[in-house]
């Protein structure tokens, strides 16, 4: 029989419990973190672009917690930095964004959305016809890129199926620079879009997302303006007047004399939910100056019978009808959000 009584409580091996070890909240600087630019996403990895061009494919650390990554973001990558196949850099720290182009589900979802980070200019591109230009769809990237404080650019594509002095006369007046674009062709498959080189200008040295609906050509210009990035074009179906989504993921391609454009995948929709009221006013400089003029102080620009002087002014014009009803029709919109 074993002695027992010659043991005690100190020849018993326990193992520390999970909280034994005091958690320190300081996080590593990594001073040594190489910057670069976040230039895809998909499904948690991360295409980063180096400052010295190296392409790289990164995790995010888990230092980062909860902040998320989009195109455009500037970051500090460490670890494995070589570029070669297979390996993974590790982001680990996020720089504070100039620019933010956000977005929600619609006007009365809370939930807001950064598209991309740190764009200078918002290329809103609208075809012509096939399908038809949608100002409303327009009015709204207009005031998505005063809130985020960036400039914007009208492109009009498919100018060979329809005239652009309409939206051109509506939009210039607000300090809105606007191309047209006409896809010709030479022999049997040579294609070469008139306009391309005043746009290129308008892009050269800067950071433009280019948003719009499907099938209005957004994918052909980018392929005429990148030579080798192989965006898949598609058709407009003629039934539903909708194009399919030929781009599925937001995608920064560098220009070749300079800039960078973000191409992002076709919208329906781009909710404002996220978007002071004054801003909808704000975003049409000649409607600004009117209520500023005429509107009595509070004027929430409901209507005429509630005091507002936009309708006067307005009469008579149709784009500054058009402009005014836009308006109205976002307030509304988020009065309901507001309300909900």
């Amino acid at each position: 029989m074993s002695d027992w009584s010659r043991y005690d409580e100190s020849d018993a091996k326990v193992r520390p419990g999970k909280g034994s070890r005091p958690r320190s909240k300081k996080r590593p600087a990594h001073a040594d973190a190489v910057p670069g630019t976040v230039v895809g996403v998909d499904r948690g990895r991360f295409s980063v672009e180096l400052d010295d061009d190296t392409a790289l494919t990164c995790v995010k650390a888990r230092e980062l917690g909860r902040r998320g990554l989009v195109v455009g973001d500037r970051v500090g990558v460490v670890g494995d930095i070589s570029g070669a196949a297979g390996t993974l850099g590790r982001i680990v720290k996020r720089e504070p964004r100039a620019t933010e182009l956000r977005r929600t589900a619609d006007d009365t979802d809370p939930t807001e959305r950064v598209i991309v980070a740190n764009a200078h200019q918002l290329g809103i591109v609208t075809a012509l016809a096939d399908p038809d230009p949608n100002p409303r769809m327009i009015d709204r990237c207009l005031v998505a890129a005063l809130d985020a404080g960036m400039d914007a650019l009208l492109v009009l594509t498919k100018g060979d199926l329809a005239s652009g002095d309409a939206l051109r006369a509506a939009y210039e007046p607000l300090g809105v620079t606007v191309l047209v674009t006409t896809v010709t062709r030479e022999g049997d498959d040579e294609r070469r879009i008139a306009g391309i080189e005043e746009l290129r200008e308008r892009l050269t040295d800067r950071s433009t997302v280019l948003v719009g609906y499907s099938g209005v050509g957004k994918s052909t210009l980018v392929n005429a303006l990148v030579p080798d990035a192989g965006r898949a074009t598609g058709h407009v179906n003629d039934v539903t007047g909708r194009g399919r989504h030929t781009s599925t993921s937001a995608v920064a391609l560098d220009l070749p004399d300079g800039g960078r454009i973000i191409d992002t995948p076709g919208v329906r929709t781009f909710g404002l939910a996220h978007v002071e009221p004054q801003h909808f006013v704000e975003a049409f400089p000649d409607v600004a100056e009117a209520a500023a003029e005429r509107c009595p102080r509070g004027c929430q620009h409901e209507s005429a019978e509630a005091g507002c002087a936009l309708d006067e002014w307005a009469a008579g014009d149709a784009d500054r009808e058009a402009r005014v009803d836009s308006i109205r029709r976002l307030l509304t919109a988020r009065a309901e959000a507001d309300a909900y």
